[in-house]
């Protein structure tokens, strides 16, 4: 019998957007693995759907995305007392605030196995030292309360090995996408259809790109790259995928995404949970964030079989396979971005040959069902060691 089965889980993230979009297939797997699985968040429009797979949600009214130390000590304290409430057997905590004060709380409440996933640490190499010393601080500081700790990227794991996390909790975890729902699309018949939403004509040249609407994701670099190449191809034209951010200092105000549409082709379709079909609509997706753990959205377009243009930047190094699966680019630098992308355009074998490798790597390396595999045996490793300590202090002493 499944060692976890009948074991309640309850998953924390700040948003319940995050609990459905990147966390989704994980959460149904583990119910069906037979644990009964409870997502928190700030309560939402997401959670219906994640009601209708069977998962309850338990909000967490604090939560937010801002900057908000009072909001965040108040969140804590509703996650103890809610830990104290459900007694589960394991609490998993994702994001950078849930992270810290999410593991702070299961502690507290006597939580019996607690594991994190680092998606990104919330620091970079290139951030300013004293930027990297507060996060690692406090990370090194929470991670004491974990049993496990789930990382995604290669970097940050030894960033946190130098930092004195314990080797015996970090676990390279990687990031996956399911491979069935995203892959190329044969036919090109939901290509013309996705084009035809868009106002795209069929033999236009599409550039995609796949993320939140703020500065952050390296929007000011591809307006300024999708100007360049407009006034040489005007034919090309630019979609960008993803919702407002309202939360975010940085968030991009709807004068500068009027004023980018004016200036060059640039279609903004908002958010879209049909996104398998959107790629398909693609020639080419662009990710020119400034900070990333494990992008998703590169992940979903390279299962997809499409090249991949992002910064040369962790997360986006270990999606973009230079010269192979795509170009990686610097940050910030506009000129290069503008003549990878028309590169790219102007040569459609190369495309070709790029997406055919993407697919393959994405099949090597992004299946979601390993992240699966990983994070169950993780969970049964806390509750093993769980069960050893609680068995050693109970104990009685010998004569």
């Amino acid at each position: 019998m499944n060692a976890l089965c009948g074991k309640r889980l309850v998953h924390v993230t700040t948003i319940d957007m995050s609990l459905v979009l990147l966390l989704g297939p994980q959460l149904r797997a583990f119910a069906e693995a037979g644990m009964e699985v409870i997502g928190v968040s700030a309560p939402g429009p997401f959670v219906p759907q994640l009601e209708s797979w069977g998962i309850r949600h338990e909000p967490l009214r604090h939560a937010t995305r801002s900057h908000a130390a009072g909001q965040d000590a108040l969140a804590m304290v509703e996650l103890l007392r809610l830990f104290r409430k459900l007694r589960p057997d394991i609490v998993h905590t994702h994001n950078p605030k849930p992270g810290l004060y999410g593991r702070v709380a299961a502690r507290a409440a006597g939580v019996p196995g607690i594991v994190n996933t680092v998606h990104g640490l919330y620091a970079s190499p290139e951030d300013e030292l004293w930027r990297k010393s507060l996060v690692y601080a406090l990370e090194r500081a929470a991670a004491s309360c974990s049993g496990a700790e789930l990382v995604q990227n290669p970097e940050d794991l030894g960033v946190l090995s130098r930092i004195g996390v314990s080797a015996d909790k970090l676990v390279l975890l990687g990031n996956g996408v399911d491979l069935q729902r995203f892959r190329p699309e044969p036919t090109g018949k939901v290509r013309r259809r996705v084009r035809d939403e868009f106002g795209v004509g069929g033999d236009a040249l599409v550039v995609g790109t796949v993320a939140r609407l703020v500065w952050q994701k390296g929007f000011r670099e591809l307006f300024l790259a999708a100007e360049k190449i407009h006034a040489q191809s005007p034919d090309v034209v630019f979609v960008v995928v993803g919702g407002s951010d309202p939360e975010k200092s940085d968030g991009i105000p709807a004068d500068a995404l009027a004023a980018a549409a004016r200036r060059a082709r640039i279609v903004f379709v908002g958010s879209r949970h049909d996104m398998e079909r959107i790629y398909s609509s693609f020639d080419l997706f662009v990710l020119p964030s400034y900070r990333e753990g494990f992008p998703r959205s590169a992940m979903e377009a390279a299962a997809c079989g499409l090249p991949v243009i992002a910064t040369d930047i962790r997360g986006c190094r270990q999606v973009v396979s230079d010269g192979q699966t795509g170009r990686l680019v610097p940050l910030h630098d506009v000129e290069v971005l503008a003549s990878a992308i028309s590169d790219l355009l102007a040569d459609p074998a190369r495309r070709r040959q790029m997406g055919l490798a993407a697919r393959r790597k994405a099949e090597a390396e992004f299946d979601d069902r390993v992240v699966v595999t990983k994070t169950m045996d993780a969970y049964e490793r806390v509750l093993c060691r769980a069960t050893r300590s609680r068995r050693s202090r109970t104990a009685a002493p010998e004569a």
